[in-house]
Order: structure tokens, then C-alpha cells, then sequence
């Protein structure tokens, strides 16, 4: 149990906020982006600088209490609870080096603001739907990009990091400092230490085209069933997804589209509108579209095409690897959330994956994925008075998909972590048991235990 003389303590070794529940500033470096999830941590640290993270692990590390780390909060799927919670979102690093088309960030950057120093270079990072993401935290994850399909995973193309382990040690890792721990923390998600700082490739921008297209969600089963054989023409440069959507009265959503069941195509694709267009047209002839916004775009309004919620929401989600998405996988999802269904959720999307993404990086990781062909992701409002029967929706439609799964997540969309079995779901086999053995030599006393942790391989012998 901490004293007032422990938290003297750390707050005498950094220059950051230190605060306890109750003090000033304790709930604002808790908050999490999803409101649903409630941080209730020991004492939280506003770490101002690498420094002041490797001094709070340290800190933590001799009273044996858990770390965890927070810097946007979109990934918060479980509360923090106990321990000490250090909060990166100080860490404003920002360097673009437009000869070598790398960037460097802080642990508390956006894609936002990399975006902004980078595209007028012509370069673009590979960020996911939303910008307001932080870069870290995304790409530890494995990072799926909105042009995942032209370019690979985010994690795929990390040059080097700044890593806090479980003993306060801040080190520089890459492919040959520490290769091991390198590879595992391209995926990995957290488990071995916290990242201060990343480096990874740019790449070039040229035309850029994207949009998106609204439908009736009666129309779902001519429009998903258009979406799969639509899929087999177009080029790794082009990424599309789709989505079913409930869409809330509120004011983040189109006036014209409130409180309606709408089918949502998201396309994004490196070329020019004559390409674009032709690319689209199958699509454009399916059914009558309520809205139509694709074309060329500056890649500044990228955000644009998922259309993600900008402002923080209590929400829940899952997901889950697919083999397939044939007529069998449609018809399930569409008994279960379909026009005419009581489902409760807001999103359910079906995101091709293959292309890059299947092929891998020139350096090992730890992302998982790359037989699968699709993203399941589903999503709902974690609220009275649906938030029951948004987890038994989400459960009910991942058990009926089942049998066209590969028995494996993305750890960024796997939802709420359960036991270990189910969070060992998010990497291959293979991968699991190197994470395990690299968790048990860097991390011995689990100290990074909460969110999508795992535990180490037991000694042998």
C-alpha cells in the first residue's frame, strides 16, 4: 500500500504532474478517449520527457507495483486498476526527414500532427480511419492502415524505438540493437516496455482519391453481395471497406443520416479521378446512394472517408480474423444485424486485408494477420440502456461467424482482453510462445500486466 512519503518520492525524481485520487489533475491524466473505460490507478504520472518514464518504472519496479501507460486512450478496453499510470501525451517529439522519408515522434504524438509536417513533403505516414490516433500506441499494436493493402502494416516499417523495460532502463532498440525485442515490440503491443519514441518510413504521395458512399441499409444484401465480386478487380493501391451502420441522433453524424440503418463504402486509393472513378463505378450502379462523397481529396481530410467519431465516446467493440467472406458469412451477419434486426451496435465493418498486408515487412515482428482476408470489427455504445445488449450482440454475431474465422484477432481490435488463452488470440502460435519467453526475461515480475498483456514462460527446469 503506497504512503505519502512513496509518492514524495516519485514526485521528487520527476518533473512531471505526480497525482493521487482525489488531487488536482488525477482525473485529466486518467481520462481515457473511450469514455466507457474508468482509469483508477494508485497514482498517475504526467510524465514530462523519456526521462521521467524510466524514472517512474524504476520507482514502481521497487515497491513491485504494476505500470501501465496511457497517451490518447483509444485503446482502452480495460480500466487501470492500482498501480502507477504514466501518461505520455507531454511527449511531443516531432522531426521529418524528408531525404531519408522517416519521421521520429514522441510517445504522445498524433498521426494529426504528423500529417501536417509531413504531406507538405509529398509523404504520409501510415496511419489507421482516424488521425486523432496516437502514432505509438497504433503501430506497437501493429497498426492497420488505410492503405494497408498498398503498403503493409505500420509495424512493418519501424526503423528504430526508445523503449522503457520493466527494470527503468531506457534503451535503443532496431534490428540490431537488441533485435529480439525490437521484433516483438513491432506487434506486440506494450509487453516488454513503454515506448518514448519511434522511428519509421514515410512514403510518397502522389494523386490521392477517396470518399465514401452512403446506401439505404435495406438494400445490405445487393450491396455486400456486389462488395465481394467487386473486390477481385482492384489493386493493391486501392483500400476499401464496408460497414454497416446504426447511426445515433447526434450531432458527429450528418444531419440527413441521423437516426437511420445505412450501408457505409469507404475507399481510399493512390491515383487520379479518371482511375478512381472507374474503380467506383460497379459500385455507384449498385443501389441509390443516400450520399456520395468520393473523389480526388487532399490528404489532409483523410479522416474523412471512415468518418470516425472526432469526440470521446463510451463505447465496446470486438473483432475477429476472417477466411472468407462469402454468400454463407454475409447471410449469418445479416440474420443477426441486418435491416429489419433489433442489433444494437453501431459498426460492424468488413475490412479487406491481403495485398502488403499478407506479404510482411523486410524485418521480423510480431504482427499477426497475414493468412486472413478480412477484418471483422464491431462496435456499440457502452451505455444505458444498451450496453448489455451491445456485449451480447457482439458475442452472438463473433460466434456465428465463427466458422469462417482463422481462430485469431488483431490485438488493436481484439475488445476487452479476457483470460489468457483468449488473449493469446492475437498472435500466432509461434509468436505467442517467443512473446512469452522475451515476457519472462524482460518483464519477470509482470509488471506491465494490464490491457493486452501476457504472461512469461515458466523457467525451465
Amino acid at each position: 500500500m503506497l504512503v505519502n512519503d512513496d509518492i514524495h518520492t516519485l514526485s521528487m525524481a520527476v518533473s512531471g504532474i505526480v497525482a493521487a485520487p482525489g488531487s488536482p489533475g488525477f482525473a485529466e491524466e486518467t481520462f481515457a478517449y473511450n469514455a466507457a473505460t474508468v482509469h483508477r490507478p494508485d497514482v498517475v504520472l504526467g510524465a514530462a520527457d523519456a526521462q521521467d518514464v524510466a524514472a517512474g518504472v524504476g520507482w514502481a519496479a521497487e515497491r513491485r507495483l504494476p505500470v501501465s501507460v496511457q497517451s490518447t486512450g483509444h485503446g482502452a478496453d480495460s480500466a487501470v486498476d492500482g498501480g502507477l499510470l504514466i501518461n505520455t501525451r507531454r511527449l511531443q517529439e516531432l522531426k521529418i526527414d524528408p531525404v531519408e522519408r522517416t519521421a521520429r515522434v514522441g510517445a504522445g504524438v498524433k498521426w494529426r500532427s504528423v500529417l501536417e509536417a509531413s504531406v507538405p513533403h509529398g509523404l504520409i505516414g501510415l496511419h489507421g480511419s482516424s488521425t486523432d490516433v496516437g502514432v505509438v500506441g497504433y503501430t506497437v499494436g501493429g497498426g492497420l492502415p488505410v492503405l494497408g493493402r498498398a503498403h503493409g502494416f505500420a509495424a512493418d516499417h519501424v526503423r528504430s524505438m526508445e523503449v522503457v523495460t520493466a527494470d527503468g532502463a531506457l534503451r535503443r532498440i532496431d534490428a540490431e540493437a537488441e533485435a529480439e525485442l525490437f521484433a516483438l515490440m513491432c506487434g506486440g503491443k506494450g509487453n516488454f516496455g513503454i515506448v518514448t519514441a519511434l522511428e519509421f518510413s514515410l512514403f510518397p504521395l502522389g494523386e490521392f482519391y477517396g470518399g465514401g458512399i452512403i446506401y439505404p441499409g435495406a438494400d445490405a444484401a445487393l450491396i455486400l453481395a456486389a462488395f465481394r465480386g467487386w473486390l477481385a478487380t482492384l489493386p493493391d493501391a486501392a483500400a476499401p471497406s464496408i460497414s454497416l451502420l446504426r447511426l445515433p441522433d447526434l450531432e458527429f453524424v450528418p444531419a440527413p443520416l441521423r437516426g437511420q440503418f445505412v450501408v457505409h463504402l469507404r475507399f481510399a486509393f493512390l491515383g487520379n479521378r479518371e482511375d478512381g472513378d472507374a474503380l467506383l463505378a460497379p459500385m455507384r450502379a449498385v443501389s441509390t446512394p443516400l450520399m456520395d462523397t468520393a473523389g480526388p481529396m487532399s490528404y489532409l481530410d483523410v479522416d474523412q472517408i471512415h468518418m470516425d467519431p472526432p469526440d470521446p465516446l463510451p463505447f465496446t467493440d470486438g473483432g475477429a480474423l476472417l477466411k472468407d467472406f462469402g454468400e454463407e458469412a454475409a447471410g449469418e451477419l445479416l440474420r443477426l444485424a441486418g435491416d429489419g434486426t433489433d442489433c444494437p451496435l453501431l459498426l460492424i465493418e468488413i475490412r479487406p486485408l491481403g495485398g502488403a498486408l499478407s506479404r510482411g515487412g523486410v524485418l521480423p515482428d510480431a504482427v499477426s494477420g497475414r493468412d486472413a482476408a478480412f477484418l471483422l470489427f464491431l462496435l456499440g455504445f457502452k451505455m444505458p440502456p444498451v450496453a448489455e445488449a451491445v456485449t451480447g450482440s457482439i458475442r452472438a454475431i463473433l460466434a456465428a461467424l465463427a466458422p469462417y474465422s482463422t481462430g485469431y484477432t488483431l490485438v488493436n481490435f481484439h475488445g476487452e482482453p479476457g483470460d489468457e488463452a483468449d488473449r493469446a488470440r492475437a498472435w500466432s502460435p509461434a509468436v505467442y510462445e517467443r512473446m512469452r519467453a522475451a515476457k519472462a526475461s524482460y518483464d519477470p515480475g509482470n509488471l506491465l500486466r494490464f490491457g493486452h498483456a501476457i504472461t512469461g514462460a515458466p523457467a525451465a527446469g
